[in-house]
């Protein structure tokens, strides 16, 4: 078959060329189309090699020249490796061309060609190299058109061992049916294969195969094909992606050794059959790496020999080296070329029997369409020469436009060194511009900055600082004045005389209108003392403070400048800020003395009672002795006190003295004190930070004091002091300071109204109690570091204090109370007066703030009670413990009651069962054994059935038959018991109170026991002496109709 394909080619394309093919050989290239690389020589006796494309156009076999090189030109042929069988080998021109041959036979084949050839027409020194050199020097080879039969032919000569070409015609054999069987139907080409077992394993019956695809884009894989044990089937296993390849590792680059690992996603180790597959496939992967994968492949212990730095490029690389992409395919023929064939094998009948002569005639054909082409050619040569003729026409044209141009260059040359000088005076021109405009930038950066206009000058100099419309003038010069004293300078400036010059002006005009500004204002706070003073008469008849907002608006007007001052002269500024301390404090001191003089004056009244308490005139200095206030007066009467009475002093004045009216009207006057206070602290603080520019830094605000606080000894204080000034800033605290000094008699005069309250009635406690609780919470809710809410937070704990003390002394009064031995006790002083307290404390503390004070003092009371209850109790000598204590407790079971006190629930619950278990014990002691022989007697009959006598049997006893107990029964008719019943009644109203009205359920009760002993006494009767008819001389209803006329009767 290659004889024919070398006929084809020589009759079709290298004879019309006037060529002799000598040697032909198929290579692996890209695409569809078959390459064959070809040695011919010319009728010049040039040896050419030539690349010739394959293709097929319908039923013809068409040939054209892809590329060309010259032998001359050949400067070595390399063929990888000469103890291996493998087909690559690479041709040096001035490139390097690398190639891979059908076979290691036809690369044998080709280099000896290329030999001979040189041997023949050139004789150069070309260098051949990796090649077996018997083979390409035997001359008995030269014959050899292509195929394997050189192999063959080669086997006495030593050149291949029989085993090696019986191995390499095996693994052509496998190759064929693997290409055919496995890879044509998947579209892949086969490459290299080699025939490996795993690591540690005998049998080798798979294969590693390096494929391509014959689709663009080109894929390259690594595939094992594992072989059938039952006959030649090939089965595919395994595919990889070569660029899945990480690294090729050989194991020993000097040592040969068949054992070799492929890296993928893990490690693959293979052991080939033989040394020569395993490098050929090496080398297979490392030309595929370099031409297909951009991420290159490690390959270590690899053999240099094995990888070749240099890869062909350009054309040459995709023609020569690009066999690998694209696989032949079959191209099955259509019915139209099936039916050409056939009328053309019908012409020629004889072309089964006789190819050569059908050969022949097909070539005849193809002479006849070459001379043709011929003619063709011949007859455009016409055309060819009027072609040449328009060209040398358009030459001389050319050549003058050529001319015209160097005339043109030389008249722009002038022109050109006359612009440079243009432009390097323009350039000289741009700098001083730049330069000008720079100047003028600093300039204008000056005087816009530091130039200070005349009317601010004349307004700082000269400014009415008594009207708005001048403060408002001097508040602009002097904003302008510090905008041009705080200008950024450029570096360099204070080195200029005029700026020098214009800051020591501006420090200068600063430093006059700041004493200006100083002095006015020290003017107008000694003038406000003046004028606030003149306002004092008209306030000291009225419960009122004097309104300073007149004031502080008036001098608001100077909040800017103020703040000028501060940030430029800050001791001018700290001096003024002394002066207004000083002054206003004095003020403030007068206003509010007389203030407080005026709340205690309406406290007491100007009259008796002014002058009871020691208050002379309008001086208000208490100076009277307070023993008398503390006298403890308990009336043995047992009347109890009126509601208008006091119930704190527990006797310290009569129900005369005060009243309810006199209560509410201090509660009035204190809570005006306090909410005049409270206003005219904060507006003053307020009026302090907007004047001065001292920044508020508020809390958080403090939650009301809880009910569990220990408000005592000043905890409250310094919780609040403490906090505050943990968290309180700088200007914060210099408000403070102001306010403290300012406001410096606040403190003490609030301590003083204090006392006098407490002295007038220590009731009033409450009242105080409540009020400045909740003025302390909503000064807390503001600012809980303020003045206002520190001072009264110590005014409060005053309070607490004397609330406090209130409360012992209460619960001391109760220990020292004394009854008198002559009459009954009735409901006890204290006892009344713990239900008037807790009475009116309820409806003062209702919404109250601090709610836990009065349930801490409701405990401490209510204990008291019960314990002083139960002392008088006991010391009683006219009224029985059972009724002192049933009365009292009753008394303090309907109040609690009465008034719901959340706190006190189980104390009401104690007092009710207290209450039930006396009423039950004088019950039974007050009625006794009203049928007293009776009682012995059925006491016996008891003692009896208690030592063992059967109940039906006392009435065999001597001491209880029948007899005895009738003649006992006959002692108690009806109306000796209803006599006893009434005696009873008597002695009964005699121990009770008429304030509880509790007669009737106590008659009631012994009502119930009488009954209940009279059915205990019929029962005994039944059980123990049945059948015998006895019964008492009265009967249940007797018995309710005694104790229902006793009572009615009295």
């Amino acid at each position: 078959m290659s004889s024919l394909v070398k006929e084809d080619l020589n009759k079709k394309l290298f004879k019309s060329l006037g060529q002799r093919l000598y040697e032909f050989i198929e290579v692996e290239c890209s695409g569809k189309d078959r390459f064959y690389l070809c040695a011919s020589v010319t009728k010049g006796e040039e040896v050419q090699i030539t690349m010739v494309k394959h293709f097929r156009i319908g039923l013809d076999e068409n040939y054209e020249i892809s590329e060309k090189w010259f032998l001359d030109d050949l400067e070595m042929i390399d063929g990888k490796e000469a103890d291996t069988d493998n087909p690559w080998f690479d041709m040096h021109f001035k490139k390097v061309y690398s190639w891979e041959a059908y076979s290691c036979a036809s690369k044998y084949a080709f280099a000896r060609t290329l030999n001979k050839l040189n041997e023949m027409y050139l004789q150069k020194d070309l260098k051949i190299v990796n090649f077996d050199f018997t083979y390409i020097n035997d001359g008995s080879l030269w014959s050899s058109n292509n195929g394997d039969d050189c192999l063959r032919s080669s086997f006495g000569k030593g050149l291949f061992s029989p085993a090696q070409a019986a191995g390499s015609e095996k693994m052509t054999a496998i190759k064929h049916a693997l290409q055919r069987d496995i890879f044509t139907p998947n579209d892949e080409r086969l490459l290299s294969i080699v025939n490996v077992c795993k690591a540690g394993k005998k049998k080798r019956n798979c294969f590693l195969c390096a494929t391509v695809t014959t689709e663009r884009p080109v894929q390259v894989n690594v595939v094992k094909v594992k072989k059938s044990d039952k006959g030649d089937f090939y089965k595919r296993q395994t595919a990889w992606v070569l660029r899945d390849l990480a690294v090729v590792d050989a194991k020993d680059a000097i040592k040969e050794n068949p054992e070799f690992d492929l890296h993928f996603e893990k490690v693959y180790k293979w052991v080939a059959s033989s040394i020569a597959e395993k490098n050929t496939f090496i080398s297979c992967i490392w030309k595929l790496n370099q031409r297909y994968i951009r991420k290159k492949i490690d390959f270590i212990n690899v053999s240099s020999q094995l990888l070749e730095e240099s890869v062909p490029s350009g054309e040459n690389q995709n023609v020569a080296g690009g066999d690998e992409e694209v696989v032949d395919e079959y191209q099955e023929l259509n019915a139209r070329e099936e039916q050409d064939i056939e009328i053309m094998m019908e012409g020629c009948e004889y072309a089964i029997s006789n190819a050569e002569a059908f050969a022949d005639k097909l070539s005849r054909e193809l002479q006849v369409l070459d001379g043709a082409n011929i003619h063709s050619i011949m007859a455009s040569e016409k055309q060819v020469n009027i072609l040449m003729k328009l060209l040398d026409e358009a030459l001389k044209e050319v050549d003058q436009i050529e001319v015209k141009l160097s005339s043109y260059e030389e008249m722009l040359q002038s022109v050109k060194e006359q612009m440079d000088q243009i432009s390097e005076s323009n350039h000289l021109i741009h700098l001083s511009n730049t330069n000008n405009l720079k100047l003028l930038s600093e300039i204008e950066f000056l005087v816009n900055h530091m130039d200070l206009a005349k009317g601010h000058i004349k307004a700082l100099q000269e400014g009415d600082l008594s009207s708005s419309r001048g403060i408002e003038a001097c508040t602009n010069a002097a904003d302008a004045l510090l905008q041009c004293m705080s200008v950024t300078l450029q570096p360099g400036h204070e080195m200029l005389h005029a700026v020098k010059q214009q800051q020591q002006r501006f420090s200068d005009l600063r430093e006059q209108f700041a004493r200006r500004l100083a002095s006015h204002l020290n003017n107008v706070f000694v003038q406000q003392g003046h004028d606030q003073s003149s306002t004092l008469a008209q306030h000291s008849i009225e419960l009122t403070l004097p309104n300073h907002h007149p004031f502080h608006r008036d001098l608001l007007r100077y909040a800017k400048l103020m703040e000028w001052l501060k940030n430029t002269d800050y001791g001018k500024y700290e001096g003024l800020t002394t002066n207004y301390m000083d002054y206003l404090s004095r003020l403030y001191d007068r206003e509010i003395k007389d203030f407080f003089e005026v709340a205690k004056i309406k406290m007491t009244g100007a009259t008796k009672e002014g002058k009871k308490f020691g208050l002379h005139g309008s001086s208000g200095k208490l100076t009277g002795s307070t023993s008398s206030l503390n006298k403890l007066s308990v009336q043995s009467s047992g009347n109890r006190r009126s509601q208008s009475s006091s119930l704190l002093d527990m006797g310290n004045m009569s129900a005369s003295d005060l009243d309810v009216a006199d209560r509410t009207k201090f509660d009035k006057i204190f809570e005006q004190v306090l909410s005049e206070l409270e206003p005219l602290c904060l507006a003053e603080q307020d009026f302090i930070s907007k004047f001065f520019k001292l920044q508020q830094h508020l809390s958080i605000p403090g939650t009301p004091m809880s009910d569990a606080e220990e408000v005592d000894g000043g905890t409250l204080s310094r919780a609040h002091n403490t906090g505050g000034l943990q968290s309180m800033s700088s200007e914060n605290h210099m408000i403070r300071q102001m306010m403290i000094k300012i406001f410096r008699c606040v403190e003490p005069e609030l301590n003083h109204l204090i006392a006098l309250g407490d002295k007038i009635d220590s009731f009033n406690s409450l009242y105080m109690l409540v009020k400045m609780s909740h003025h302390v919470w909503t000064a807390q809710n503001v600012d809980p570091t303020s003045f206002l809410s520190t001072t009264l937070g110590n005014v409060l704990v005053t309070v607490k204090r004397n609330f406090d003390k209130c409360i012992s002394n209460q619960i001391k009064q109760m220990e020292d109370v004394k009854i008198s031995k002559k009459s009954k006790v009735g409901i006890l002083p204290f006892v009344a007066e713990f239900e008037e307290f807790a009475a009116l404390a309820e409806s003062i503390f209702r919404n109250a703030e601090r709610r836990g004070d009065l349930d801490k003092a409701y405990l401490k009371l209510i204990r008291g009670v019960f314990t002083n209850v139960e002392k008088v109790a006991n010391e009683s000598q006219k009224t029985p413990r059972d009724v002192v204590m049933m009365e009292n407790f009753h008394h303090i079971f309907a109040t609690l009651s009465r008034l719901k006190i959340s706190c006190l629930e189980a104390e009401k619950k104690e007092a009710k069962q207290k209450y039930t278990d006396h009423l039950q014990s004088y019950v039974i002691y007050s009625l006794g054994q009203p049928l007293e022989k009776l009682n012995h007697f059925f006491e016996g009959v008891e003692a009896r059935v208690a030592q063992g006598v059967r109940e039906e049997e006392v009435s065999y006893q001597l001491a209880f038959n029948k007899q005895e107990l009738r003649k006992v029964i006959k002692e108690y008719p009806g109306k000796e018991v209803k006599k006893g019943l009434d005696n009873l009644y008597k002695k009964v109203d005699k121990h009770l109170c008429e304030e509880e009205n509790l007669l009737q359920v106590v008659w009631h009760s012994m009502q119930d026991e009488f009954i209940r002993q009279y059915k205990h006494f019929e029962g005994l009767i039944a059980r123990c002496y049945p059948g015998s008819g006895i019964t008492m001389e009265f009967t249940i209803q007797d018995i309710l109709d005694y104790f229902s006329s006793i009572a009615q009767s009295h």
